[in-house]
């Protein structure tokens, strides 16, 4: 660690969590993009297809909690890199199980599916942990917008690809594809990622600047004989109204997240009678403007911190605008023209975008005794949705042979979304824990209690 230049090693951090995250996010829209072709060749009705979609999610929701416990036990770097390894792994298995008799085929895609949900459980945890370490609060929510806008970015740049790649080669070789990149770029991770006080080109004076404005550069540092995390802390959070609507907020962002990494595609060929290489590419237009959202989100977040506002304000004004921008997927029920709808679902995933900030909320509050454990309660509810979301829209589409009741469902959950934050959070600050005898456990980084 050199004593006299300051570095900026932390963006070289950020762009490491941009590109795993973009990996991440690529390999869970695999399924989406094959989806139709997928449904063809195996034979499979809409509900049996929901069901492959949502398997992901049962694993990824019971994965959260032991995973945020892995993470605060044995540190960011390797639970994270393992993950990565592993549930590219899964991913490029799935490629090759169109081998198999149609009912063998859809029991193995959908076991290959959970794998990838448990193996991929740490990692939006293990972001948050990584930006509290890396990154002041002044900048955490631009941080953890460009780590969350990846998602929108996979999209974008990947659906086109894969598209092609169906409409080409078939369906299977994206589950390939997709598998051997994450493996190679689990090496990559383990060359790069270090904590704050351990990288080998970070100054001092970086680690200083960091530390002396809310970074948590210790977090990872040897933790004795404790044996992680205390159990007992999770049901201080979940007594914590604070973050209960956090929770309840995250779950309904969520909703309209795997509507579109689950159906889109699938509502573009079926309802608008797209081709599966034309629906790739309209895809990746909604993406793009929802990563664009998703940083200004941060942006804007962070300037309002710096102008002096409060981080409640801050965090919630892009929060609340942009999920009521959400809203207005709801009208391509009333438009037939293709440039509508997509423009339609282009303003509804910039809103999504924007209103995306649920991670630095969870950076700013999370304590950090339990970081990790923090962020994998956060992602459980949160992903309950990547459960509950395509099963529905599954059953709706079965149930009225269209997706305008499915469009309404997702709408609405980005109103409850802001209903969670205007009338249950209240006030964003950090949670201090407490001991068996009530007592607060001292966090310097927790000035102002939230109990």
């Amino acid at each position: 660690m050199g004593e006299t230049k300051k570095t900026h090693v932390r963006y070289l951090i950020l762009l490491m969590l941009f590109l795993v995250t973009t990996i991440n996010y690529a390999d869970r829209a695999t399924i989406s993009i094959a989806g139709s072709s997928m449904q063809k060749d195996l034979g499979i009705d809409a509900i049996t297809l929901g069901y492959i979609f949502s398997a992901f999610g049962w694993a990824y929701v019971i994965g959260q909690i032991p995973g945020g416990w892995l993470l605060d036990r044995f540190g960011s770097k390797r639970v994270y890199a393992a993950g990565i390894f592993i549930w590219s792994l899964f991913t490029l298995l799935q490629g090759f199980v169109g081998m198999m008799p149609v009912a063998w085929a859809v029991v193995t895609l959908f076991v290959l599916r959970f794998m990838v949900g448990f193996a991929e459980a740490p990692s939006f945890p293990g972001n948050a942990r990584i930006v509290a370490a890396w990154f002041p609060t002044a900048e955490r929510g631009t941080a953890s917008a460009i780590f969350n806008s990846a998602q929108y970015f996979a999209t974008a740049l990947f659906a086109p690809l894969m598209g092609w790649i169906v409409y080409t080669y078939g369906w299977e070789h994206v589950f390939v594809v997709m598998g051997v990149l994450g493996i190679i770029f689990a090496g990559v991770w383990m060359k790069t990622i270090y904590n704050p006080k351990e990288h080998p080109r970070v100054s001092a004076a970086e680690v200083e600047h960091i530390a002396n404005n809310g970074g948590l550069v210790d977090m990872d540092q040897a933790k004795g004989s404790s044996g992680g995390p205390k159990w007992n802390y999770i049901t201080q959070l979940l007594t914590n109204r604070m973050m209960v609507g956090v929770y309840l907020g995250q779950y309904c962002i969520n909703g309209i997240t795997y509507f579109f990494l689950t159906w889109f595609p699938v509502y573009l060929v079926q309802e608008r009678g797209m081709t599966i290489l034309k629906a790739g590419f309209i895809a990746s237009l909604p993406a793009i403007m929802g990563f664009f959202g998703g940083v200004l989100g941060g942006v804007i977040s962070d300037w309002l911190l710096r102008r002096g506002y409060s981080l409640t304000l801050a965090r919630k004004l892009p929060i609340i605008f942009g999920l009521l921008l959400s809203t207005s997927m709801v009208l391509c029920n009333y438009v037939s023209a293709e440039w509508m709808v997509v423009g339609f679902m282009t303003l509804a995933f910039f809103g999504k975008g924007l209103g995306a900030l649920g991670w630095a909320v969870v950076s700013d509050t999370s304590p950090k005794q339990i970081a990790g454990l923090s962020g994998g309660l956060f992602n459980t509810f949160g992903n309950i949705a990547s459960i509950t979301t395509p099963i529905v829209i599954g059953y709706i589409i079965s149930a009225t042979g269209s997706f305008k009741w499915a469009l309404v469902y997702v709408g609405a959950n980005a109103l409850v979304a802001v209903f969670s934050y205007l009338f249950i959070v209240g006030k964003i600050q950090r949670v201090v824990l407490k001991d068996e005898h009530g007592q607060a456990i001292s966090d310097p980084a927790s000035p102002t209690p939230a109990t």
